[in-house]
């Protein structure tokens, strides 16, 4: 392989579906994207995605910018920045992160895509702890703005503002955690949410498909704008979220202690499957096609948002 030829080189690791929809992202905003992954078929199958995600940005021109089948030893000489976006185990973390620590200079950022893991368990592998840390990107990463920048115990401030600035170039919204907690942010918030939807399919209170409708047709429009504290804030009028809390916080408490903590056993997971099953056979042109244009509306959706000045800060 040539070498780059300018500063804008990545390595990604890993030629999953993140790793596919990182390179696509890259690849559009300019950069080389240098892939690494054990197994050999999973290049072609990189390729084959990210062509389709490119041609989702506009971009499809961008695939000649990405480069397959190169080893970690050799991408990391030449990546300016690291995704890492392997399997979720920890053992297998520390590993990659040993190598690649070895591999790059000692100035490249190298960040897990990790979805729970906390940072701080395997920085410890690295010579240069400082510069590893968690961007946990929200599937479809080339689509979807957020990443949650997750620093560890031994993570430099340094470290956490050039990826920030590495992330704002490349269009995304990053939050950065004060604190590491397992599952990080979003998917504690998801967890919280799917905790209950579990509960309330279970015990019979609602089809799986009229909960889908319950969020994305309600709460979920409203928070995909504005988020939910201040989609609350908005609700109480001139008495803001105070006026909110007041009137509906006591009742709230109420809820709380009436949510579900359903046991994650295979008959729930039966019912579960079972009632997703029904509502994709509703769905015309089935699973491939919801996937498609739930894709197209997430873009469409992005375009009104800034349009209208409501995309986030």
């Amino acid at each position: 392989m040539s070498a780059p030829t300018d500063d804008r080189t990545a390595l990604v690791v890993g030629a999953g579906a993140i790793g596919a929809s990182w390179s696509a992202l890259l690849a559009h905003h300019g950069w080389q994207v240098l892939v690494t992954d054990p197994d050999p078929a999973a290049h072609d199958r990189l390729r084959s995605q990210a062509s389709t995600f490119l041609a989702d940005l506009g971009s499809p021109e961008a695939l000649e910018r990405i480069v397959t089948g190169v080893s970690v030893a050799e991408g990391g000489s030449h990546a300016r920045v690291v995704l890492e976006a392997g399997p979720e185990r920890l053992e297998l973390k520390r590993e990659l992160i040993a190598a690649l620590d070895a591999a790059c200079p000692p100035e490249v950022v190298i960040a897990s895509s990790s979805s729970g893991l906390l940072p701080s368990a395997f920085q410890s592998a690295a010579r240069h702890p400082e510069r590893v840390l968690v961007a946990h990107p929200f599937n479809p990463p080339h689509l979807v703005p957020l990443v949650e920048i997750v620093p560890g115990r031994a993570t430099s401030e340094a470290a956490v503002e050039h990826l920030d600035g590495l992330l704002r170039s490349w269009g995304r919204r990053p939050i950065r955690l004060h604190r590491e907690v397992p599952g990080h942010v979003a998917n504690r918030l998801q967890a919280a949410l799917w905790r209950e939807a579990y509960h309330l399919v279970a015990t019979g209170v609602v089809s799986a498909a009229d909960l889908d409708v319950a969020v994305a047709e309600g709460p979920g429009l409203r928070w995909a704008l504005l988020g939910p504290l201040l989609t609350q804030h908005l609700s109480g009028g001139p008495g803001g979220l105070q006026h909110v809390l007041d009137h509906l916080g006591p009742p709230m408490v109420e809820w709380w202690h009436d949510l579900g903590t359903p046991e994650f056993t295979d008959d729930l997971v039966a019912t579960l499957v079972a009632g997703v099953a029904e509502e994709i056979e509703g769905i015309e042109g089935g699973e491939a096609a919801a996937r498609a244009r739930r894709d197209r509306a997430l873009l469409g959706l992005l375009t009104l948002k800034s349009e209208l000045g409501l995309a986030t800060r």
